[in-house]
C-alpha cells in the first residue's frame, strides 16, 4: 500500500519526517488518518486503513486515551506506537518503533524445556536457561566465562556463513543440535538447542539394521523389501554363477578344534568377500564350506561373465597364497556356468535370497566334478570368453542329469587381445 501526505503542514509545526525509517502517522481529533510515511505501510495494511480514511475506532480510542506506548503485532513483528497529543493543532502524532528483537530478549525462554544460551562475539557465555545447565556443565561452560574454543568457533562459523545449520555436540552422554542465531541489534548470538539423543540412537539402529540386511541380501532386493513388496520373484535370462568348495573339507575339519575351524573358514571366506565386493558381483550364500556367487543380477551387468571369470582367477590365486589355506592344505574346486535363472526371497523370519534353475545345477556340477585348484567351466562360458581368456579343453565330463558335457579349465586372461 502506498502512503500519501495529507493537507499542507501547519506552519507552526516542525518538518514532518517523511524519510524517517520508523513508522510515523498523524490522526486528527475526529479520528481520521491525515498522514503516514512510507515506513508505516505494514501497519496500515494490518489495520486496513489508508490516508484520508477513519482510523479503526478501537485503535483510535486506545491511542487517544493512552498515556504510554501501545503494542501492535504485524505478522512476526511487534511495534510500539507512542501517541503525542497536540490539542492546540487538532491532531495526534503517532511514532512507531519496531521492538521485535527487544521483546525477544525480554521474553527469553527460561521455561523452555530445551537448552537455550547466549554468547557474545568475544565468545563469553552471557546466559543459559535452566534446561541448558546440565549440557553446559558437561562441555565445561559457565556464565561469565568464555565458551570452549572449539564449540564457539563452530558456532561463529555457522553464523558468519549464514548457513542456518545446526552444530552437533555431545555432553553428559546426550546428543544435542545447536542452532546459532545472530541478534545484531544487541551484539550477541542466541543459541537454541535440541536434545536429539533418541533420534541419533534411532539412526544408529537403522544403520545397523541396514548393514545386517545387506549382509544377507543384495541392496536392490533389500530396498524392495523395505518398501513393503510382499513377494520378490524375478526371472533373469542371462546370468553367471560360480560355486567354490573346499576339497576334502571333512577330513581337514576333523584335525581342527571348533575355534580353529571357524577361524580358518572365516579367514578364507573373508578373502572371497573382499574380492566379490571389489568385482561388483553378488555373494548369494555360503553353505558349510561352499561359496556361491552370481553376476548379472539383481542389477544387470552386460560384462557379468567377464567379471566372473576374472574373479575366479583372482580367487584361485589369492587362496593359493593365503596363509591359513596353505597352513592346512586347503584347496578349492571352482565351477562356472552361465544361463537363465529364477531368483527370489524365501522365508518370513530367517529369509534368504536364492536362485534356482538348471543353470544353478550345472554350475554346481562344474564345481563338484572339477579338480583341486582348478576352475572348470562349461562350453557356454568358453564360447563367450574365448577371445578374452585362455582355456584348456578337458574333454567330456559326465554331469548328473545332463550326460556327457564338454568342459574346459579357465587358465588366464589373454594378453594383448581386445576386450
Amino acid at each position: 500500500m502506498s502512503s500519501a501526505s495529507g493537507s499542507p503542514a501547519d506552519p507552526r509545526t516542525e518538518y514532518f519526517p517523511g524519510a524517517n525509517p520508523h513508522p510515523v502517522m498523524r490522526i486528527d481529533d475526529d479520528g481520521r488518518l491525515i498522514y503516514a510515511n512510507r515506513a508505516s505501510d505494514p501497519l496500515l495494511a494490518e489495520l486496513q486503513v489508508q490516508v484520508g480514511e477513519e482510523y479503526p475506532r478501537a485503535w483510535w480510542t486506545r491511542l487517544r486515551d493512552a498515556t504510554e506506548a501501545v503494542e501492535l503485532r504485524v505478522g512476526a513483528r511487534t511495534f510500539e506506537l507512542l501517541p503525542v497529543h497536540l490539542p492546540e493543532l487538532g491532531f495526534t502524532n503517532v511514532y512507531g518503533t519496531d521492538v521485535t528483537a527487544a521483546r525477544a530478549i525480554v521474553k527469553f525462554p527460561d521455561q523452555n524445556p530445551n537448552p537455550v544460551f547466549r554468547i557474545t562475539w568475544a565468545g563469553d557465555l552471557l546466559y543459559v536457561n535452566p534446561a541448558g545447565i546440565a549440557m553446559m556443565t558437561g562441555i565445561g561452560g559457565a556464565v561469565g566465562q568464555p565458551l570452549p574454543v572449539g564449540l564457539r568457533g563452530r558456532l561463529f562459523e555457522a553464523v558468519r556463513e549464514g548457513r542456518h545449520e545446526r552444530v552437533d555436540i555431545v555432553s553428559e552422554g546426550r546428543a544435542y543440535d545447536l542452532l546459532p542465531v545472530d541478534v545484531p541489534e544487541f551484539g550477541f548470538i542466541n543459541v537454541y538447542g535440541t536434545d536429539v539423543t533418541a533420534v541419533r540412537e534411532l539412526e544408529v539402529a537403522h544403520r545397523e539394521n541396514t548393514r545386517l540386511l545387506l549382509n544377507i541380501l543384495p541392496e536392490p532386493i533389500a530396498d524392495r523389501l523395505r518398501r513393503g513388496e510382499p513377494l520378490i520373484a524375478d526371472r533373469h535370462e542371462d546370468v553367471s554363477l560360480l560355486f567354490a568348495d573346499i576339497v576334502g573339507f571333512t577330513g581337514i575339519s576333523s584335525t581342527m578344534d571348533a575355534a580353529e575351524l571357524v577361524t580358518t573358514l572365516n579367514a578364507v571366506f573373508s578373502v572371497f568377500d573382499r574380492l566379490v565386493d571389489a568385482s561388483g558381483l553378488e555373494k548369494v550364500k555360503t553353505i558349510g564350506d561352499a561359496y556361491m556367487i552370481v553376476g548379472g543380477m539383481p542389477t544387470w551387468q552386460p560384462d557379468h561373465l567377464e567379471r566372473m571369470a576374472s574373479l575366479a582367477l583372482r580367487l584361485a590365486d589369492e587362496i593359493a597364497r593365503n596363509d591359513a589355506a596353505r597352513r592346512f592344505g586347503i584347496q578349492f574346486r571352482i565351477g562356472v556356468h552361465t544361463g537363465p535363472v529364477v531368483a527370489g526371497v524365501i522365508g518370513t523370519k530367517k529369509f534368504i535370497y536364492d536362485v534356482w534353475g538348471d543353470t544353478v545345477n550345472v554350475a554346481s556340477r562344474m564345481e563338484s566334478t572339477g579338480a583341486a585348484g582348478r576352475i572348470q567351466v562349461t562350453g557356454a562360458v568358453e564360447s563367450r570368453l574365448r577371445h578374452r581368456f585362455e582355456f584348456e579343453p578337458r574333454g567330456p565330463v559326465d554331469v548328473k542329469g545332463k550326460g556327457p558335457m564338454a568342459t574346459y579349465f579357465l587358465i588366464a586372461e589373454s594378453v594383448g587381445l581386445p576386450a
